[in-house]
């Protein structure tokens, strides 16, 4: 296995930190598939409204009344607006709610078919921050997620694959996921699945397809990506002159 892969690997694995996580800042921000089951029958201009003005609070610096929007919209049956209050809570940003009532929004918000609560749920169960560690909880909302398609989810989810975590390793679904993340242009993704087809791991080899994919992570300015297209370029060259 190549040292880069180990490295993106282990990063992938250890990424599940609340801090890097965005709150949801509109409907485009996630598969429409997800927002479509989210939008309450009634009341649904206000909650826009409450949704829209917790968004320009949150950006002020107003955490507090964002919060209290966000609620607003959350007690009116909102999923996204959930999902908000429980990740500024998370994130450290706010002493309110607790951090169980936290947890227990993002639950509901998750179960209501929001992707990114379901990926964020995933990814608590997978560090063992604020639930105990369940790697089969982790692969099962990270599943969810990746199904209406998060590329973040898509990630994480071939990664439980790739390493075994929560379900039995399988590197065929991993290349799978891993495809599904890159077509969604996530550069890890990208790396990793051309390093599956350049060893045929999960995959029967491919230096073509390896070379795309290394091609495509070296547009985004991945320097070791960069390196094994030109090696495999110049592997290719080689075997056509001869």
């Amino acid at each position: 296995m190549q040292p880069m892969v180990v490295r993106l690997l282990a990063r992938i694995a250890a990424c599940a930190l609340i801090a890097a996580t965005p709150i949801a800042t509109r409907a485009a921000d996630v598969p429409a598939a997800s927002a479509a089951r989210t939008v309450p029958k009634a009341d649904t201009e206000s909650i826009r409204a409450w949704n829209r003005e917790a968004f320009e609070r949150y950006e002020a610096g107003e955490t507090r009344r964002a919060i209290a929007l966000f609620r607003r919209a959350a007690d009116a049956g909102d999923a996204s607006a959930r999902y908000n209050v429980a990740v500024i809570r998370l994130r450290g940003e706010s002493r309110s709610p607790s951090l169980n009532a936290a947890v227990t929004m993002l639950r509901s918000s998750a179960s209501a078919g929001f992707a990114p609560a379901q990926h964020m749920l995933g990814s608590l169960f997978e560090s063992g921050r604020h639930v105990p560690v369940s790697q089969s909880e982790a692969t099962e909302w990270f599943g969810r997620a990746a199904r209406q398609g998060l590329v973040d989810a898509q990630l994480a989810l071939a990664t439980q694959h790739y390493l075994g975590r929560g379900v039995p390793q399988d590197y065929a679904l991993a290349a799978r996921w891993y495809e599904r993340a890159a077509d969604g242009g996530d550069v890890a993704a990208q790396y990793l699945i051309a390093s599956m087809y350049h060893s045929g791991l999960g995959v029967k080899r491919d230096l073509r397809a390896a070379l795309d994919w290394y091609a495509a992570a070296a547009r985004q300015g991945d320097d070791a990506a960069r390196e094994q297209a030109r090696l495999i370029a110049d592997l290719l060259a080689r075997e056509r002159d001869s």
